[in-house]
């Protein structure tokens, strides 16, 4: 595996981590939204990645993001019958979204977009290097 090869695995690492920690931020801004454009409590989304590879060696070749799925988990209710949109009991359908595995999946996010970033800059600095030994 060539160095380029590590660099855009990285790139590839750091560009679907982005798209990860959007979900988490637009899951977060949605925590409270009991009406979404679809209807009804706004549905958690999680993002689903695919491992790239090479089809002419077969090497793995980076990851993407290749679409966001609905987290299919209930949906809680909670009592606040001042709430226009609390049913005839009182109670309220909220989102699915939990602040704790949200900030924890944000967590796990940016180390992994850390480490892509400490792996592209040792690839560049041994690339360098290379190139002062090869003169």
């Amino acid at each position: 595996m060539s160095l380029d090869n590590v660099l855009n695995i990285a790139a590839s690492g750091m560009t679907a981590n982005r798209f990860w920690m959007d979900q988490i931020a637009n899951n977060l801004a949605n925590a409270n939204t009991t009406r979404s454009a679809e209807g009804g409590p706004y549905r958690r989304k999680v993002p689903i990645f695919q491992e790239l590879v090479n089809q002419q060696t077969g090497e793995v070749a980076g990851v993407e993001a290749t679409g966001v799925a609905k987290d299919p988990s209930p949906l809680p209710r909670r009592y606040d019958p001042g709430n226009p949109d609390a049913d005839a009991q009182g109670f309220v359908t909220m989102p699915n979204v939990n602040v704790v595995t949200e900030m924890v999946d944000m967590i796990a996010a940016s180390k992994t977009y850390q480490a892509d970033v400490t792996v592209a800059s040792a690839a560049k600095t041994m690339e360098s290097k290379a190139l002062t030994i090869d003169g």
